[in-house]
């Protein structure tokens, strides 16, 4: 197991900087994930953590130890790409145990380890098969494998569901999931896909332009952001940004209308308000914050998404619990849950109520 540490560490290409003032402490054991949009820097940071890509400036440590110049081989950690890499003249066992053959280690090591991964993966009654064989969550399963057998003090995984189909990016990630809970591992998570994020990582790391905008628990992402770029980051459907002007005991909308939303603390004037889709509701027109009408309902079974347009507002989705009897063109009166609104500055952070 590793505690690892990354102090003020930057990355450039010549000229061009790419990440700058990356600090972080992840703790021996712990399953961080590292979210944001293609181009933000997290393969990057992955790259660097694992020794592919050197690091321009700061420090990289583990246990202590400063890491910055030792190589991949060195720094005791087992990567798994987005793409299986697997050997295709090699069955299952031998792609398994092939960094152990190639360290020398003795058979009798490579077998038992190889079996006991194999055990933890359910890849027992493959092991003599060839990755032709294998289907798609079978030969990541192998990809899993091959770290877990060379025992190492982090995992790193560099977006290694992106590859597979919906249903089998949910059995998979079941998978790590349990694979955590059994090593208590210390593992390091790449993915664009926040709902990986949210279902599998203690914290999240939010990248954006080679910056963190914020790191914690889902929970506190979910309902704490500390900007518009990780509220919108976070949660799906995208959470709605209304436009509005700082008024007495609230906000105005554009359409006129006052919300109590509470007056925001410090200098900075509430600029979007922003509020999830299952934080809004369909009701009768006398409850109502706004009213508008449905140019879109997407019938989910378990949810209906309703995009509605009100007039001075413009676009807001909300989403309803459930079958919701509505079609296009239907009459939309909707109130929001002000609790669980947030009030952001026109800088873009959150504001404190």
């Amino acid at each position: 197991m590793a505690r690892i540490e990354l102090s003020n560490i930057a990355k450039a290409y010549g000229s061009v900087e790419v990440m700058r003032d990356i600090n972080l402490t992840i703790e021996d054991g712990e399953f961080i994930v590292l979210v944001g949009p293609s181009g933000c820097g997290k393969s990057t940071l992955l790259r660097m953590i694992a020794g592919l890509e050197p690091i321009t400036g700061g420090d990289f440590m583990i246990d202590g130890t400063r890491m910055n110049e030792i190589p991949p081989r060195d720094r005791d950690m087992a990567m798994v790409f987005q793409s299986y890499a697997l050997y295709p003249h090699m069955d299952v066992a031998r792609n398994m145990g092939f960094s152990l053959e190639i360290r020398k280690a003795q058979k009798e090591e490579r077998t038992s380890k190889v079996a006991e991964a194999a055990r933890t993966l359910g890849l027992t009654s493959l092991t003599e098969r060839l990755p032709r064989a294998l289907s798609g969550g079978q030969r990541q399963r192998v990809a899993m494998g091959r770290a877990i057998v060379r025992d190492p003090s982090a995992f790193l995984f560099d977006e290694p569901l992106s590859n597979l189909d919906a249903a089998l990016r949910v059995e998979m990630r079941l998978e790590i999931a349990r694979l955590h809970q059994r090593l208590n591992a210390t593992m390091i998570y790449v993915t664009h896909d926040q709902v990986e994020a949210l279902t599998l990582a203690d914290r999240i790391v939010v990248l954006n332009a080679g910056d963190i905008q914020q790191v914690g628990t889902p929970l506190d992402l979910y309902e704490r952001p500390s900007n518009k770029f990780v509220a919108q980051f976070i949660g799906s459907p995208t959470m709605n940004i209304l436009s509005v002007d700082q008024a007495e005991g609230g906000v105005r909308l554009k359409d006129g209308t006052v919300l109590k939303t509470g007056t925001a603390s410090g200098q900075k004037q509430a600029h979007e308000l922003g509020v999830r889709p299952e934080h809004l509701d369909i009701v009768p027109e006398e409850n109502a914050h706004m009213s508008g009408f449905a140019e879109l309902v997407e019938h989910l079974g378990s949810d209906t998404n309703v995009h509605a347009n009100v007039p001075g507002v413009g676009q807001v989705l909300v989403r309803q619990h459930g079958h919701f009897p509505l079609s296009v063109g239907d009459p939309v009166n909707i109130a929001l849950d002000l609790e669980k609104a947030h009030l952001f500055s026109s800088d873009g952070v959150r504001l404190a109520a």
